[in-house]
């Protein structure tokens, strides 16, 4: 997977419920899927959207995620910060 966070490649808070992320993985999906899409990046994109899901779906993955994400957080705020801060700012519009 790639190293952009699974929360930000779907477009969701990381309080977000399963039905959320479900929903905003579905939109993704639509406008990712290579048969759609004539990016050609659309593959990648969408491979990278499925992971995303896949972890944030599985309860002990998405935990395990949450913490790394913490401890990055105290080690090194400023990206961590600006992502969640740009992902918040999305929830917006």
């Amino acid at each position: 997977m790639s190293s952009q966070d699974p929360y930000d490649i779907l477009g969701v808070a990381s309080t977000a419920s399963a039905a959320e992320i479900r929903l905003a993985f579905r939109r993704r999906a639509a406008l990712l899927h290579p048969d759609r899409n004539p990016s050609p990046d659309a593959g990648a994109r969408f491979r990278e959207a499925q992971q995303a899901y896949e972890l944030l779906t599985d309860e002990e993955r998405r935990a395990a995620h949450d913490l790394k994400r913490q401890k990055r957080l105290l080690d090194d705020p400023d990206p961590v910060a600006r992502s969640m801060f740009h992902t918040y700012l999305a929830e917006l519009e």
